[in-house]
């Protein structure tokens, strides 16, 4: 049922009265009121959208856009907030923000100052350790062509983790009841927590530079969860062990856990026990190679040995060793051969040779003039120069000639 005052329709007889004056408010008292009154409306408040505008100045500071099918707002990370970013920002990822809403007085737009971000639908954790693992996979930190083998003997060992944690009292415990040949250096560090990151880094690049000669370098410590472990996925660490000259076992947590510590080390152990046995070989299996080895070498020196003792039988049977004048003998007797062989040669040829001298004799013979003389003929010559007169008109008278026979000559004077 409605009520109604009876009297509210009868006319008013007070004066009237003025209007009130409008306040009029400058653009700033307007901005700082409304600022106000956004603060106090939204003190803290979840956004979720995707990144864009993505801008990092030198400040530090970082800008970008937050926006749906339908809005957009901006958003302003301060620096100290920026730096604590694990995971790289970049335009189109999708993120929830936390933060609160702010006017920025000199342009008079709202802002968003984002107090802590996270990826949406994964941790901020894994999506930096997944983008940091594909960023040194490109660059080939974790390629096993680079790994190096660890020594069959070592003795002397760097491990570095922290000396007060169950890692290094698994590892040694598992080191001396295996191997008590080695001598162990602990290069002592912080494993987890602000800052552990550079200290496991420069622990690994203090293990290089030691004077002592360093076999093998462990970089270790015990289970955790993914924030504990987390020193060991950053990259000071992953390329300290990296530029490492000393092969590294990396012994991280437990056989679930991987890190990239894990993936650029030349060996990884699922514990630092295992990390233990990786490093040295057991007392017991080496005794039980080196009598195995033993037996080998025994049985292949019983085999050098008979083969030997075979070969110097086989030599010894031979009748050079049996009759050792026989070869002498042999060559006197081919040397007698052969001589008598020289003889006969030497003597037909001898034979040969004279009668072939006295065949040509013969023919000279039956050339030579003398012959012709012997058979009633003469040969004249002047006696002055001894030439041959073959013409009586050669000579004249008083010229002295001398005529030879077939056997003697005579000198004469030519009188007409």
């Amino acid at each position: 049922m409605t009520s109604y005052d009876l009297f509210s329709e009868l006319p008013d007889d007070s004066p009237p009265q003025k209007p009130a004056k409008p306040q009029v408010l400058s653009v700033w008292q307007l901005t700082a009121e409304i600022k106000d009154l956004l603060e106090v409306s939204f003190g803290s408040v979840w956004v979720t959208g995707e990144i864009s505008n993505l801008a990092r100045p030198q400040s530090g500071h970082c800008y970008l856009t937050l926006k749906d099918d339908q809005a957009q707002i901006h958003c302003v990370m301060w620096r100290n907030m920026a730096t604590r970013v694990r995971f790289d920002l970049h335009d189109g990822l999708e993120v929830v923000c936390c933060g609160r809403i702010d006017i920025y007085a000199p342009r008079g737009t709202y802002q968003l100052i984002v107090e802590s971000i996270e990826p949406k639908g994964i941790g901020a954790l894994e999506l930096a350790l997944r983008q940091l693992r594909e960023k040194l996979a490109r660059e080939g930190l974790f390629d096993p062509r680079r790994k190096r083998p660890l020594p069959p003997f070592v003795r002397r060992i760097a491990v570095v983790t922290s000396p007060t944690g169950a890692a290094i009292q698994d590892f040694l415990q598992v080191l001396g009841r295996r191997w008590r040949g080695a001598d162990v250096i602990v290069v002592p560090t912080r494993v987890q927590g602000e800052g552990a990151a550079a200290e496991i880094a420069a622990a690994i690049a203090a293990a290089n530079r030691l004077p002592l000669a360093i076999d093998c370098l462990v970089v270790t410590r015990g289970g955790g969860s993914l924030e504990d472990l987390w020193a060991f996925n950053e990259e000071p660490v992953v390329r300290a062990i990296h530029a490492s000259r000393i092969p590294v076992i990396s012994a991280i947590g437990h056989e679930i856990d991987v890190t990239l510590a894990d993936l650029v080390a030349d060996v990884r152990a699922l514990t630092p026990s295992e990390a233990a046995e990786l490093v040295a070989p057991a007392t017991e299996d080496l005794l039980a190679r080196f009598r195995q080895t033993e037996k080998r070498l025994s049985s292949a020196l019983r085999w050098r040995l008979a083969a030997a003792k075979s070969r110097l039988d086989a030599v010894a049977s031979h009748r050079a060793f049996r009759r050792p004048l026989q070869r002498i003998e042999d060559l006197a007797l081919q040397l007698d051969d052969l001589d008598a062989r020289a003889n006969r040669a030497l003597r037909q040829r001898l034979i040969l040779a004279r009668s072939q001298v006295e065949q040509q004799a013969g023919r000279l013979e039956s050339l030579s003039p003398l012959g012709v003389l012997s058979r009633g003929y003469s040969l004249t010559q002047r006696a002055s120069d001894g030439r041959i007169v073959r013409d009586a008109a050669e000579l004249k008278p008083g010229d002295e000639i001398t005529t030879r026979f077939g056997k003697g000559r005579t000198t004469s004077r030519v009188l007409q």
